[in-house]
């Protein structure tokens, strides 16, 4: 069985990452406008972006919401945070909460419109961190997420460079065959959406409402 995801081995790989951090998702900037796409975004709205690191994702999110919006960035590693609050500042957002702590115990004084998973591995495999974020949705609020996955068996050429950016950006790799799993238990009409990266998915839904069908397409 593989060991679950460690938070001080976390802020430790990002206390040494959160310097390049940008320059090395830079090639997954499809994945992120595909991703928050998916969240349908409309003025007004708030959106909770789930281990914000930086704030690569909050430019996108900010044209979503525009300025009457809100969004929450939660951000665990104090070196990714103070990134994404100099992103904040140096852009004069006024609507934008940035949040310094584990997402299980980050203080959300908010119900939701959608929310974000970007490259959050650690995150999406604590059944107790997607539940508190979720609790935070409103019904038929918009979830996507977006990460690290398996290929097919036979790939091996795929599934050796996720192993070599796992390796890398998570602490575990467990769940690396279906990291959305525990996200399923709260979402109706899941979708796996293409990627234009292989080894890459992209998953989203709507936030249950009471007598709501499940329908699970991935």
């Amino acid at each position: 069985m593989l060991p679950q995801p460690n938070r001080q081995m976390a802020l430790a790989q990002y206390r040494l990452r959160a310097r390049f951090y940008d320059a090395e998702l830079a090639a997954f900037e499809p994945v992120r406008l595909r991703s928050v796409g998916c969240l349908q975004l409309q003025p007004g709205n708030t959106v909770l972006d789930v281990g914000c690191g930086t704030g690569l994702s909050l430019e996108l999110l900010h044209k979503g919401v525009g300025p009457q919006g809100q969004i929450v960035g939660i951000e665990q590693s104090p070196e990714m945070f103070d990134l994404a609050r100099r992103r904040v500042a140096r852009h004069k957002w006024r609507n934008v909460t940035l949040l310094n702590a584990p997402v299980a115990s980050a203080t959300i004084a908010c119900q939701a419109d959608a929310a974000l998973f970007h490259f959050t591995h650690d995150i999406l495999r604590h059944p107790d961190e997607v539940r508190h974020v979720v609790g935070h949705l409103k019904p038929g609020a918009h979830v996507a997420a977006a990460g690290l996955h398996w290929g097919a068996p036979w790939d091996w050429p795929t599934n050796w460079l996720v192993w070599m950016a796992a390796m890398y950006s998570t602490t575990s790799l467990e769940g690396l065959a279906q990291p959305w799993s525990h996200l399923l238990q709260h979402l109706g009409a899941v979708q796996l959406v293409p990627s234009p990266i292989h080894g890459v998915f992209i998953v989203c839904g709507k936030v249950l409402s009471t007598g709501s069908e499940v329908v699970h397409h991935v």
